[in-house]
């Protein structure tokens, strides 16, 4: 099973805006919603909310990507989330994630007993390339008691 497979199979919500995993591994992960009027907000575009579970997706599928051998002893979680909706988005979007911290960084601080926290950024892009939002994503990994 990829890593978009276990989400759509897990988070009800990616699988109401059909959103199509097309990348994940520990460097980037890249996720397209497709245009749908359903999810269109005032001005013909995907709706705010829609864009951000777009990016919070693609931020949550690098964290499993990289950290998913993690998982028998911590939990990923999102802490906080700031988004920026920079251009008018409309038709299909697509956000792209990146790892804020080295992998082995933040697993060495679980190693530690620590709480390691660590950004994920995040690119919207409509089909001509235009940047249309940006969100940063702070997880952390809680290891299980």
């Amino acid at each position: 099973m990829t890593v978009g497979d276990m989400l759509l199979a897990t988070v009800p919500m990616a699988r109401s805006l059909n959103l199509e995993f097309l990348e994940a591994t520990s460097e980037r992960a890249v996720v397209r919603m497709p245009d749908q009027a359903d999810y269109h907000n005032h001005v013909g575009g995907p709706h705010a909310g829609a864009m951000f579970t777009l990016a919070e997706s693609a931020s949550g599928a690098i964290v499993i990507a990289a950290f998913g051998d993690q998982m028998s002893r911590a939990v990923p979680l999102a802490v906080k989330a700031e988004i920026g909706y920079k251009k008018l988005a409309m038709g299909v979007v697509t956000a792209t994630a990146t790892l804020g911290r080295p992998v082995a960084e933040v697993v060495a601080e679980l190693d530690a007993g620590k709480r390691p926290e660590f950004p994920v950024a995040i690119e919207i892009r409509r089909a001509d390339g235009a940047v249309t939002g940006e969100m940063t994503v702070v997880w952390t990994l809680r290891p299980n008691a």
